[in-house]
């Protein structure tokens, strides 16, 4: 595939040998995110785990201490008496066995993240070949179901993000628009870091943090120093 002159351009500011300090390759990346609207920076770390064994699978959730872009459309799945508590929460979407029944006659999702009650977890069996296959049914793991629902909807529109490694033991995630300020991202992709130490499969053996590349949307990918990190 062809190459825009933009990209090429861009390239050349990237040495693909070097491994950049986490500082340098944050500058780096803003100044190769040129696109006419305001884009993503996007981490993408290999993991060493093996991705056949279930004890090695790497997922949590974080919040951000950085905004990595508009608050996120959430639909919290209640009984009549919480309805008000996940409304006055912010909650977008609100409702119990009537929106179900809605979504399973429609098949439509126009929501972003799904949290729950646990006493609705059942009910929602009825739409999980809807939700599921989307990434959307609610899920202890992720912090989408729970009894304070009122902290689950506070925490998602704070920012906080589900990650987990994909089928070659990587993990892809934004940590910020590229307005943000360099700083503020290094902050953000130091969160992340940390995260995913404290969830470091007990069994993984050799190097974890295999190879850590940002890139700006659109933008040449950039690997950093996996010993400068925090």
């Amino acid at each position: 595939m062809a190459h825009s002159k933009r990209y090429t351009e861009l390239k050349k500011l990237v040495d693909p040998k070097k491994l950049y300090k986490p500082t340098e390759a944050m500058e780096l990346v803003k100044k190769t995110a040129t696109t006419k609207f305001d884009g993503s920076v996007e981490v993408h770390i290999h993991l060493g785990i093996d991705v056949k064994k279930g004890d090695q699978q790497v997922r949590s959730t974080i919040i951000f201490p950085h905004s990595i872009g508009k608050a996120k459309k959430v639909i919290a799945f209640v009984a009549a008496d919480k309805e008000k508590e996940a409304t006055d929460a912010g909650a977008d979407i609100v409702g119990g066995q009537e929106l179900i029944d809605e979504i399973a006659k429609t098949g439509k999702i126009d929501f972003e993240v799904a949290v729950a009650t646990p006493d609705m977890m059942p009910k929602l069996a009825k739409v999980a070949k809807i939700l599921g296959p989307s990434g959307l049914m609610p899920n202890p793991k992720t912090d989408t179901v729970g009894t304070n629902i009122k902290k689950l909807i506070e925490d998602v529109k704070k920012g906080k993000v589900a990650f987990k490694n994909d089928t070659t033991g990587n993990i892809h995630q934004a940590i910020g628009k590229s307005s943000l300020d360099a700083k503020n991202l290094l902050e953000n992709l130091n969160v992340l870091i940390d995260a995913l130490k404290k969830v470091k499969p007990a069994s993984a053996k050799g190097v974890y943090l295999g190879s850590v590349t940002l890139t700006s949307t659109m933008g040449p990918g950039i690997k950093v120093d996996t010993a400068e990190l925090a």
